[in-house]
């Protein structure tokens, strides 16, 4: 299949060679789309130079912080209007490790929508502090009791996309970031009865770079969920 991986970028300067560099030696013919919100640590820089010796190497430049949520929703159409028919998920920060991604596309042969589940299997998460990894976990069965969904994972990021779902999806009208943007691609994949797969993955957090959760995205994903449920969200 014609894959690629989408990035979303802010500040990863630290990161971003390498990620590339990384994701290309675990198979040449994988593309890479990098969404940069005008990284003032000059990320998109790099990813341009890098373009001048590997076409697989996509840059959409965006002329502000805008969100998580609308980065990936740009890349997706990206995507879908350039004929890939494999769309990652994926971080710049190593959390999601490229080795992976062979595996993520044999289960994409029989499914609509594979999830890395840092939850399937148990906990699967090295270096978390224990307060956000509660915080983490117990969103996870909040948003599986609230909204239905049989998730176990359901706000990670590693995750990988059959075109025909995402054409289906008003990707436009999708305004979520972080957690609740997560949560709504898959709660809108489940509702339109797609194949969902959860296979597990260990999930490392960054080592180089800022987080970028905050207070704002938790409270947007607590409330969420029950707009999802209740059916008011535009579809």
């Amino acid at each position: 299949m014609k894959t690629i991986i989408v990035i979303p970028t802010y500040d990863e300067i630290e990161n971003i060679e390498n990620i590339i560099n990384t994701i290309l030696n675990v198979k040449s013919d994988l593309n890479i789309l990098i969404v940069d919100d005008n990284s003032p640590d000059g990320t998109s820089d790099v990813v341009l130079r890098m373009q001048t010796v590997n076409s697989n190497i996509h840059l959409l430049k965006r002329s502000g912080k805008m969100g998580l949520g609308t980065a990936y929703c740009e890349g997706f159409i990206y995507a879908l209007e350039n004929g890939f028919e494999a769309i990652f998920e994926m971080d710049a920060d190593f959390s999601h490790d490229p080795k992976e991604i062979p595996r993520f596309l044999k289960e994409l042969e029989t499914n609509d929508l594979v999830i890395g589940s840092r939850y399937i299997t148990g906990v699967n998460v090295v270096n978390w502090p224990l307060r956000r990894l509660l915080l983490s976990y117990f969103a996870n069965v909040y948003t599986q009791v609230i909204t239905g969904m049989p998730i176990k994972d359901a706000t990670g990021g590693f995750k990988c996309f059959r075109a025909e779902v995402l054409r289906k999806i008003n990707l436009k009208g999708i305004k979520t970031n972080g957690y609740g943007f997560q949560i709504e691609m898959n709660f809108r994949v489940w509702k339109q009865n797609g194949r969902i797969k959860e296979i597990p993955i260990v999930f490392v957090d960054r080592l180089n770079g800022i987080s970028k959760m905050n207070k704002d995205i938790i409270y947007e994903a607590i409330f969420l969920v029950w707009k999802l449920k209740l059916g008011l969200y535009k579809k």
